[in-house]
């Protein structure tokens, strides 16, 4: 996915294989030093054909984009070769259409149930969200607001974690680590762009990020990907400081391209204690509110109420 418009998986997936090529080690990979100087870094087309036992020529042909349809026992002996991670090979898989795709979005709302909403709003202890796979935030509570940003005061099209983190400068700032969280960003786009790679709405925001950031661009480069998962995050918060929370996702069954997501502070711990006193504060000024958003992010960037 690029801004000039939408490649053919077949390309992405001989991108996707060059840049794990060309991020692997020999060593790792268990080779000997040959002795002869290697002009690029990584493992050589010929390297990668020995481990995974193909000709250098169908190597080629898939880096090229020139081989379409490639059969798992293939994917699997190239992932093998790579040492690639479960996230990775998903997204081999996905791109050599070997996996299922998930099913094209429509242009309508990503409708958030109203069970939902409500188990967010009894949530007043534990920020919480739903998010779209795009990381479109469709609904909050009020402790998300406080602990994020007011999701209510931002224009709907701007309501999405990955175009914040890298455009919206206060959000940036929360992060006490925040390359590491723009890569991760970078990576669960990237996910996603494999399972839906005709979705307007995606290739805008990539586009728009492209154009926009040039740490963007070089990590939408590198191929990285990584899909759902728990994660620990520091955020350095302009009321309480230091926070040390767990982001827990959940997917939601009845909505396969929603995902519920909560965060949560060690009991007892000053994080959680900061937390408190957030959600205190928050209150007290009446600040943030439980939201819900303008539904499939398509239709907020089109200007759908």
């Amino acid at each position: 996915m690029a801004p000039s418009g939408t490649p053919s998986h077949s390309s992405e997936l001989g991108a996707f294989l060059r840049s794990r090529r060309a991020a692997l080690d020999p060593r790792q990979a268990g080779l000997p030093d040959d002795g002869r100087p290697r002009r690029v870094p990584g493992l050589r087309r010929e390297e990668l054909a020995q481990l995974a036992h193909v000709s250098i020529d169908y190597v080629v042909r898939l880096e090229q984009g020139r081989t379409r349809r490639v059969s798992r026992p293939v994917l699997d002996a190239l992932a093998d070769a790579l040492r690639l991670a479960a996230d990775e090979r998903a997204y081999l898989y996905t791109l050599a259409d070997v996996s299922p795709a998930a099913p094209a979005r429509g242009p309508g709302r990503s409708e958030v149930a109203t069970r939902l909403r409500r188990l967010l709003s009894t949530m007043p202890d534990v920020p919480a969200m739903v998010l779209h796979r795009g990381m479109d935030v469709l609904a909050w509570n009020r402790a998300a607001a406080a602990l994020l940003t007011d999701f209510g005061a931002l224009p709907p099209a701007e309501r999405n974690l990955i175009r914040l983190t890298f455009l919206d400068e206060s959000f940036r700032a929360l992060y006490a680590d925040w390359p590491r969280a723009a890569r991760e960003c970078v990576a669960v786009l990237r996910m996603e762009a494999g399972r839906t790679p005709h979705d307007p709405a995606l290739a805008a925001l990539v586009g728009e990020l492209s154009l926009r950031d040039q740490d963007f661009r070089t990590w939408w480069a590198g191929h990285q990907v990584r899909g759902p998962r728990q994660l620990t995050k520091t955020y350095r918060h302009p009321v309480v400081g230091t926070l040390t929370l767990d982001v827990q996702q959940f997917s939601v069954d009845t909505h396969p391209d929603q995902l519920l997501v909560a965060y949560t502070a060690e009991p007892d711990s000053p994080s959680a204690e900061a937390l408190r006193f957030l959600l205190q504060w928050s209150d007290a000024r009446g600040t943030g509110r439980d939201g819900e958003g303008a539904g499939h992010p398509g239709g907020a960037r089109n200007g759908m109420p």
